[in-house]
């Protein structure tokens, strides 16, 4: 079972409409914090409001649902530190820091603001200068590590998550689908999270569902649409995303094989 493989980023993001696109998995811990605008996150069964001025962190391997709003005549914008594996384990190594305890806090948190957190955000302006050059990939490791050492300063109890580099195991490939299946993310994330090889994966789900496990995902996807359109009269450009499809036009297209009309006209 192969682990996402990443690299060390820092993120800045502007949207100047609502955004609900991207991938639906959050790969590595995330450090973020929200320089206008708000937005709303979705994850493990519990939802989030952050707003501007928030600091946020995310815990690695959970799957996620989330909306950006811009401000009124303005822009959405955060930027975000992706802690991966390997510079974690790196330091777990040159720092002796490892996890010694279970982690049993949420998936999300709003975390306290201090100055050590404004002047980190301050330091990252570079990366916001949009006339600056590509940053040196050495200089973007360092400032992910020391985003690690303010978390570990601030938040200490945070030491449990970042330095427990255990993966997913086994579970029960059923119930988990049952519950996930509207999220946008790849066949061989949804593999990885039910702890198995994407061969396992796809050799156990038809011997469960009796089917593939691409055409059982977007069977339960559409008949999940077809109730919100015909049931909820929810707009079409509101559902498909909802249900976990990636654009429009895929899935209008699916919409019509499968029920003989397009969702505009259920």
């Amino acid at each position: 079972m192969p682990t996402p493989k990443t690299s060390p980023r820092i993120v800045y993001s502007c949207y100047s409409e609502v955004s609900r696109a991207g991938e639906q998995f959050i790969a590595d811990h995330i450090f973020g914090y929200i320089l206008s605008g708000d937005s709303e996150l979705y994850v493990n069964g519990k939802n989030y409001y952050f707003k501007q001025g928030d600091y946020r962190f995310l815990k690695r391997n959970e799957l996620a649902k989330f909306a950006k709003h811009p401000p009124q005549g303005g822009e959405f914008k955060t930027i975000t530190i992706g802690m991966d594996q390997d510079t974690l384990k790196a330091m777990s190594s040159e720092l002796d820091l490892q996890a010694d305890g279970h982690y049993t806090g949420d998936s999300a948190l709003f975390l306290k603001p201090n100055a050590l957190f404004s002047n980190y955000i301050q330091s990252l302006s570079p990366y916001m200068d949009k006339t600056v050059d590509e940053i040196n990939p050495a200089l973007t490791r360092h400032k992910v590590k020391e985003a690690v050492m303010i978390l570990l300063e601030t938040n200490p109890e945070l030491k449990n998550v970042l330095f427990d580099f255990s993966e997913p195991g086994k579970i029960d490939l059923e119930a988990f689908m049952t519950k996930n299946y509207k999220f946008n993310v790849d066949i061989n994330r949804f593999a990885y999270l039910t702890g198995r090889s994407l061969a396992t994966f796809k050799r156990d789900f038809e011997r469960i569902f009796n089917t593939s496990p691409n055409r059982w995902i977007q069977t339960q996807r559409l008949k999940d649409a077809y109730y919100l359109l015909k049931e909820k009269g929810e707009k079409v450009s509101d559902v498909y995303m909802d249900v976990g499809f990636k654009d429009l036009s895929h899935f209008s297209f699916a919409f019509k094989k499968a029920y003989g009309v397009a969702p505009s006209a259920v």
